[in-house]
């Protein structure tokens, strides 16, 4: 079994422990795959999230995953991309960083993610594969007991992107 899975899929469909949710600072809702997993999980999510006062760019909290097939949603915030020169690349390293710590806090084996930031915040879609990559691959060194990371790519594109930069990786 591969630890790092580069998958063209929807992420709401994967059977892992958990699926991460690219959210906004509300935790409530949105346009993307955050509203994609909101409307696969059900209304329950939504009430739960309600409870969790929001999350800061970041950061990352868990919740249950409800219809899912994942047991669990792990919601981050990615940095709305300004010019790089605003601690974007930091914020989106530790949206990866802190998800893999609540997983290994929740003693989860497999966690999926999509593509942090790169929709409607607006960064650049190398350069955020580019630190996905880096953060996951250092994670995986750290922790060779942790079963495996999966990047849930929704186009062509993006799929295309990270199998070709993932060769630029150890693992």
């Amino acid at each position: 079994m591969k630890r790092l899975e580069i998958v063209m899929a929807d992420i709401t469909t994967l059977d892992v422990d958990a699926i991460v949710n690219a959210a906004n600072s509300s935790l409530l809702g949105g346009g993307g795959v955050d509203g994609a997993i909101h409307r696969a999980a059900g209304p329950e999510l939504l009430e739960e999230c309600r409870t969790l006062g929001g999350c800061r760019p970041g950061d990352a909290k868990i919740t249950r995953g409800y219809r899912l097939k994942a047991r669990y949603v792990i919601h981050t915030v990615g940095p709305i991309y300004r010019d790089g020169k605003h601690g974007e690349a930091e914020t989106l390293a530790s949206c990866y960083r802190t998800c893999l710590a609540l997983a290994l806090e929740r003693d989860l084996h497999s966690v999926a993610f999509p593509l942090i930031s790169t929709g409607a915040y607006g960064y650049p879609v190398e350069e955020a594969t580019r630190i996905a990559l880096r953060e996951i691959t250092a994670f995986l060194e750290v922790h060779p007991l942790f079963g495996r990371v999966v990047v849930a790519c929704f186009s062509r594109r993006d799929y295309d992107l990270y199998n070709r930069l993932v060769a630029d990786f150890p693992g």
